[in-house]
C-alpha cells in the first residue's frame, strides 16, 4: 500500500501563514487536506481555503481569543505550526536593549505563548494534537547581524525538547530547522540573479529548497506517519552549509 499525508478532518493554525514560508506550508496542509486558519497582525490574503484573523502572537490575551475563536468556529484544533519570526540585521554591538527584546519576543516568547493556548486545547480533547516550530539553521550555527535572532531559534529548538517531555502522551511537539529558502523575493535579498546562483552553488543539494519543499517536512510531522516522532528537531537544509575556507579553496583552485 502506498504511503500518502492524509490531514483530512484536522483543523491547523499557522502563524504568519499567508507569505513566505508560511504561506508555501499553508498550501502543503491544505493540499493534505486539513482545514487551516492563519493569523498575522495585519490583514492578508491566504491560499484559497484557509481563512486569516488578525492577532499578535506576542500578546498572550490576543493568542487566546484566536484559539477560543478558531475551537468555537472548527470544534478542535489538532495542529499548530508556530512559523511567525525573522529579524533585520543589526549588529549586536550598537543594537538597543528595547530591538533585541523585540526579536526575542517574536521568535522565542511567541511560539511559547501560542503553544500553551494550543496545549491547553490538546490535552482535553481526542487525539491530542501535534505542534511543529519552524526554527533555522541559525540555532546552531554563528549568526552575525542577528545574533539574538539566531539566540532565539535556539531556544525554540531547547523548548521543543522540553515541550515534547512535559506535553506527550497526548501532544508531540516537533520542530524543523530552516535553511535558505528561494522566494519570489530572494533576488532582491541576495542581491541579484548572479549572487543567488553563487550562493546555490554552496549548497550540496546545489539549490535552495523551494517553498513547498518545507511544507512537507511540516505535513509529515503532523501526520500519522511521524506517529512515534516528538522532541526532534528535522534539519531541512539541503546538506548544510560549506565551510567557508572549503568553498575558498575549491573556487580559487578552478
Amino acid at each position: 500500500m502506498a504511503l500518502s499525508i492524509d490531514l483530512g478532518g484536522r483543523v491547523a493554525l499557522v502563524t504568519g501563514g499567508a507569505r513566505g514560508i508560511g504561506r508555501g506550508i499553508t498550501e502543503v496542509l491544505l493540499e493534505a487536506g486539513a482545514t487551516v486558519v492563519t493569523c498575522g497582525r495585519s490583514e492578508a490574503e491566504p491560499p484559497a481555503g484557509a481563512t486569516h484573523r488578525l492577532c499578535d502572537v506576542r500578546e498572550p490575551e490576543s493568542v487566546a481569543a484566536l484559539v477560543d475563536a478558531i475551537v468555537a468556529e472548527h470544534g478542535r484544533l489538532d495542529l499548530v505550526v508556530n512559523n511567525a519570526g525573522g529579524a533585520p540585521y543589526a549588529e549586536a554591538a550598537t543594537a538597543s536593549p528595547r530591538f533585541h527584546d523585540k526579536v526575542v519576543g517574536l521568535n522565542l516568547m511567541a511560539p511559547l505563548v501560542v503553544s500553551q493556548a494550543a496545549n491547553r486545547v490538546m490535552q482535553a480533547q481526542d487525539g491530542g494534537g501535534a505542534i511543529v516550530n519552524i526554527s533555522s539553521v541559525s540555532a546552531d550555527r554563528p549568526s552575525p547581524g542577528t545574533a539574538a535572532y539566531g539566540a532565539a531559534k535556539a531556544g525554540v529548538d531547547a523548548l521543543t525538547t522540553s515541550l515534547a517531555q512535559e506535553w506527550g502522551p497526548r501532544v508531540r511537539v516537533n520542530a524543523v530547522d530552516v535553511g535558505l529558502v528561494r522566494t519570489p523575493d530572494s533576488a532582491d535579498h541576495y542581491g541579484g540573479d548572479d549572487t543567488v546562483a553563487e550562493i546555490e552553488r554552496t549548497i550540496p543539494l546545489g539549490r535552495m529548497a523551494d517553498l513547498p519543499e518545507i511544507g512537507r517536512v511540516v505535513a509529515f510531522l503532523a501526520s500519522d506517519l511521524a506517529s512515534y516522532v516528538s522532541g526532534a528537531t528535522v534539519a531541512c537544509h539541503g546538506g548544510g552549509e560549506q565551510p567557508v575556507f572549503l568553498y575558498i579553496a575549491q573556487k580559487e583552485s578552478k
